[in-house]
């Protein structure tokens, strides 16, 4: 995965959020980033909202990762 995508990913989340999965390995880093690549791509609620502001979907798909990461 490039690194441009766990970067935007991480630029994406809340700080609380980013500090956590900076702490998690590049492997899972880059998982988490292909998620949020897919539910940025799958959700079409999103698709809207990016048509607003680009950095919005982004940034809510980044949350909806995140969340489901807590939950585990």
């Amino acid at each position: 995965m490039p690194i441009e995508t766990v970067e935007r990913f991480l630029t994406a989340l809340d700080p609380q959020h980013r500090e956590h999965v900076q702490g998690l390995s590049r492997e899972d880093q880059e998982s988490l980033a292909a998620a949020w690549e897919t539910e940025l791509q799958q959700d079409t609620d999103l698709d809207t909202l990016s048509e607003l502001s680009p950095s919005a979907a982004e940034s809510e798909a980044a949350a909806r990762v995140a969340r489901k990461l807590l939950e585990h």
